[in-house]
């Protein structure tokens, strides 16, 4: 039964009402997981849902442009890019008359809730049709062409929008259906160019697109550890000429072999003059003389397949969206569905289009500082850590081999339990962020066992150069516990005067702490500073609703089920079940499920038995009677210890027989390795850089001397550090919207340590997600859903800054 404080779905139904949905302006990657998510979650409540090709066009022209659609229509554009439906760009809605034509053509297939996935314009347009729309309907009774009792009967136009833009360039959200995909197709090209570069120790001017928004240039330099960057909302100050070229001749002189610059298309200088990639290139050959080519990515970046997070994304903002529309009354206005840290949320449409045209605004008018915080805090958030990572102005001023740090804190960073995709981000943040900040870094190689034996050495701002593409862990990583290691961690500690730990790993970097905590009893050596940053392709840790890793296994493992289920497209009839890893947390079985359209995924946290192995055996009979006749299962590796990956597969095979046949594949390691993703590469440098920052302030705070607690300001101060509270053991983790610094020992309480995974996971709560798009019936609590915020309070709601 229901808890009383619970909003279940099932109590909003969608009998007679139809929903259109449309695409409308640049494509983006994921919008198709948007439309069928809208499509399957309309015909789910019973509502119809009607496509309308070609966007705004479409409506205008109406006939066989609005199609009543079915549950099979949608069937295998999940990991389509682009959009089935069509998009145009439409002169005639911008007129009234064009719009009195649209309204028309809704009105006579009863269609009063759309569902519009496009930019600000698209939205802007939604929003005006919605508004004239009483007039519009009195205007057709008039000439006659409806009666009056439709124009009552449809008397009011619910909107809402989806975010479908590859710039993400909309206020309110943090990300936009396309982007991150985009981000993979602009990171995959800079991968490939930094090997043909380094062999001819070349300069690469990329150009990629956001037309005024430099968010895709951004968080591409972000990820690839570009040497300089343009984009429209900070212009590069007087005289960058001299700057930048100053930056890359050092660059060499350290013998860095390869230079990237990244130009956003839109790109300005402080007086607002064009700065485009043939400027910049002309500019290098010019005053150094270095080889260099300009590689305009273009349309490349709005094509291709969409990512993971893309598909998860749309997937449930098209689950929202239709909820939005059966919740809208005639008083709600026009809204977005937005994604904000980690939480879907809705915001008034024409809050957000206002906020993103006064971005353009103080642009024009050269407050770039206005455009920067307008844009929202994840860019800001974004750009602070690019400025702190490239050390712009003062390269030159980087500590050499033999000159003394300034802060005179020695800070160490490892690895610890299996490798995941970003770790070498993440280090090479953290690296230079200390170096930053004066700190001397030191890198210990193969995690806690490494440390005992001494592998430890300092690293310098050029060792962690190329580091952000590179999987697996450089620095090496071991499960080894430190309890078993006490004497001689703390004699290295001594020894190389440690005054801080930055440890990035899984669940055994999390037990890790813990011990060391617990340690602190016993040895001085270990009251000092430590910060744990989530590692993990398991996404196990408490305290954390991602880990560093999660999004590139999570996108290794829907590739791989996108190139199985097409092994089928020719044989028909064949279900495919799919083991992944996470030890007992179900997160990648889950979210790969939803990703991948999967029709049923089992894990550990929600317990299966074998009535409803058989319930989902013969859900996939009766799929194969439709026109979708091919199954995909995924099963977590420890999901059930008697319903093994063979044993479910003998079961299907058994109880299918003559209807399909099966297939089983064990995706192992693969999803541990290869090229960290742009997310991955992104938060792990995000996350680190405030890691230290962090130690940085934890370090200030715990310096002793003899006078009292005062911060050591040269090398000849006697001081040490002293930290024991617990509060000096933390870890980083994103929680819903916020990056929050957590006590480990507090999150003692919220971990299953038998199972290793938190005791509440976010992630559950899209698992009816998942069933629902399977057309399984479920339960689906929305308490979340339903609040209609303000953009500036959501802006506050996230103190500590967006990912």
């Amino acid at each position: 039964m229901a808890q009383p404080d619970k909003k279940l779905f099932e109590n909003l139904s969608g009998k007679g009402k139809a929903i259109g949905v449309l695409t409308s302006g640049g494509d983006a990657q994921g919008m198709n997981a948007a439309v069928r998510a809208v499509v399957r979650m309309g015909i789910y409540v019973q509502a119809k849902v009607y496509f309308i090709y070609e966007g705004y066009q479409g409506m205008v022209d109406g006939g066989d442009n609005i199609e009543e659609v079915s549950w099979e229509s949608v069937s295998s554009i999940l990991q389509v890019g682009g959009t089935v439906i069509g998009s145009a760009r439409c002169k005639s809605f911008r007129n009234r008359e064009g719009r009195l034509q649209a309204a028309c053509n809704l009105v006579q297939r009863g269609i009063t809730n759309l569902c519009v996935i496009g930019g600000d314009g698209s939205l802007t347009g939604a929003n005006l049709f919605r508004e004239e729309w009483s007039g519009l309907l009195d205007e057709l009774v008039q000439t006659g062409k409806i009666e009056a009792e439709a124009a009552k009967e449809y008397a009011h136009l619910n909107i809402v929008g989806m975010v479908g833009s590859i710039d993400n360039d909309f206020c309110g959200t943090d990300m936009t259906i396309g982007t991150d995909s985009a981000l993979h197709r602009i990171m995959e090209v800079v991968d490939a160019i930094m090997t043909t570069a380094l062999s001819h120790q070349r300069t690469f001017v990329l150009e990629v697109m956001g037309r005024h928004c430099g968010y895709l240039a951004l968080v591409s330099a972000l990820a690839c550890g570009a040497d300089w960057m343009f984009i429209p909302e900070s212009p590069p100050e007087e005289g960058w000429e001299d700057l930048m070229c100053n930056k890359l001749s050092e660059n060499r002189a350290r013998k860095k072999r390869l230079n990237i610059i990244i130009v956003s298309e839109g790109a300005i200088d402080c007086h607002n003059k064009p700065i485009t990639s043939d400027l910049v290139k002309d500019l290098v050959v010019k005053r150094l003389g270095f080889d260099t080519r300009v590689t305009i990515l273009g349309h490349v970046q709005r094509g291709g397949t969409p990512s993971a997070f893309d598909r998860i994304l749309a997937s449930r903002m098209g689950v929202d969206c239709v909820l939005a529309l059966l919740e809208a009354t005639p008083e709600t206005p026009a809204c977005v569905v937005s994604l904000c840290g980690n939480q879907a949320v809705r915001l008034p449409l024409m809050e957000c289009v206002q906020m993103t045209q006064e971005v353009q605004k103080a642009m024009d008018e050269r407050r770039f500082e206005d455009a920067v915080r307008l844009r929202g805090r994840s860019f800001e958030n974004n750009l602070n850590t690019y400025k702190l990572l490239s050390h712009k102005k003062n390269i030159s001023e980087l500590p050499k081999d033999n000159a003394p740090c300034s802060s005179n804190f020695n800070v160490a960073v490892l690895n610890v339990g299996a490798p995941a995709a970003g770790m070498n981000a993440a280090v090479r943040s953290a690296v230079r962020v200390g170096i930053t900040e004066g700190h001397k870094m030191f890198a210990v190689n193969d995690g806690f066992e490494g440390f005992a034996k001494g592998q430890i050495k300092e690293i310098k701002w050029g060792g962690v150069g190329g580091w952000t593409g590179q999987g697996g862990s450089l620095l090496g990583t071991k499960r080894t516990l430190p309890a078993k290691y006490f004497d001689q961690i703390a004699e290295q500690i001594r020894t190389n005067k440690i005054h801080a730990l930055l440890v990035i790993g899984g669940f055994e970097a999390f037990l890790g702490l813990l011990e060391m905590v617990e340690g602190r009893g016993k040895y001085d050596e270990f009251c000092i500073p430590m910060v744990m940053v989530p590692a993990t392709v398991s996404n196990n840790v408490p305290g954390s609703d991602f880990s560093i890793g999660a999004d590139t296994a999570l996108n290794t493992i829907t590739d791989t089920c996108d190139r199985i289920k097409q092994s089928a497209s020719g044989t028909k009839r064949r279900v495919f079940i799919i083991e992944t890893m996470g030890g007992y947390c179900g997160y990648l079985a889950n979210m790969g499920g939803l990703a991948a359209g999967a029709d049923a995924a089992y894990i550990f946290e929600e317990s299966f038995d074998i009535r409803e192995l058989q319930a989902n055996v013969e859900h996939l009979t009766e799929k194969m009677k439709t026109s979708i006749q091919r199954g995909l299962i995924l099963r977590n590796e420890n999901s059930n210890e008697n319903y093994t990956t063979d044993f479910i597969y003998q079961l299907y095979s058994e109880e299918g027989r003559g209807v399909f046949d099966c297939r089983k594949n064990v995706l192992g390691h693969m999803q541990q390795g290869g090229a960290p993703s742009p997310f991955d590469r992104n938060f792990g440098t995000k996350i680190s850089a405030k890691a230290v920052q962090w130690i940085s302030k934890k370090l200030k705070e715990t310096y002793r001397n003899d006078e009292g607690r005062t911060f050591r300001t040269d090398s000849g101060d006697q001081g040490r550090v002293f930290a024991n509270t617990d509060d000096s053991v933390c870890l980083l983790g994103m929680r819903r919207r916020n990056l929050l610094f957590q006590p480990v020992t507090q999150l003692k309480d919220e971990t299953d340590f038998k199972h290793r995974i938190p005791r509440e996971q976010w992630w559950l709560k899209m698992r009816p997600l998942m069933k629902i798009l399977a057309k399984y019936k479920t339960s689906y609590d929305i308490s979340d859903a339903g609040k209609l915020e303000h953009v500036n309070m959501c802006r506050r709601k996230d103190e500590t800054g967006a990912i």
